[in-house]
């Protein structure tokens, strides 16, 4: 055998070192540093900080979604430091969600690990440092496994794209339009106009 052919087999018989496996467990035990994770495809991602305007459209909605949701005892709302459990093993946080309380029966409270599923309303706000393919996946991922209802939101463009497929987006919201909550979150409705206007105090 040549000297190249056993170089190229003792090559091949390297051991390539195990990609960590994250347990419910060891993803609960990460530190607090004040960043997102997700997991996907088994690597740990960091979803980083966000800016003041993201933030600001994150806590109004949710605001105005929890009121609404508590006052009419639809179901659960869970921040953007909540992670869901995929059924491909990725866990998604959403920006904001919302379960319904169909999806919730049986519970006295609710557990301190992960729910199952994708929310029923699950509501994205875009970051500089968001890409189309990162959207796509997190909405495709969403819909197979059990969300009703997605909102795109760009506070820089101020527009809401509203999804009711993973296929395409069901319609455009612009500053005349309104957000509704139609069959997920029933007798919801907000103004777009009213969500991005400027400061005034």
């Amino acid at each position: 055998m040549s000297t190249l052919i056993q170089q190229s087999i003792e090559t091949l018989e390297i051991e390539v070192p195990e990609k960590k496996v994250w347990t419910d467990e060891a993803f609960m035990a990460l530190p607090d540093d004040g960043h997102r994770y997700e997991i996907v495809n088994g690597e740990l991602i960091d979803m980083g900080n966000s800016g003041a305007l993201h933030g600001y459209i994150c806590s109004t909605l949710m605001i105005l979604l929890g009121g609404y949701v508590r006052l009419q005892y639809l179901g659960a709302m869970f921040d953007s430091s909540t992670a869901f459990k995929m059924k491909n093993g990725n866990k998604r946080s959403p920006d904001i969600a919302f379960f319904a309380k169909a999806r919730l029966q049986g519970m006295t409270e609710l557990p301190s690990g992960f729910l199952e599923g994708a929310p029923d309303l699950a509501v994205e706000v875009l970051s500089p440092s968001n890409t189309v393919e990162e959207i796509d996946d997190k909405i495709r991922e969403y819909f197979e496994n059990g969300s009703r209802l997605v909102w795109v939101v760009s506070p820089t463009q101020h527009y809401v794209m509203v999804y009711r497929s993973a296929q395409e987006p069901d319609r455009l919201l612009k500053s005349v339009d309104s957000l509704d909550g139609e069959d997920v979150i029933p007798g919801f409705s907000y103004p777009i106009s009213s969500l991005f206007q400027p400061l005034s105090f």
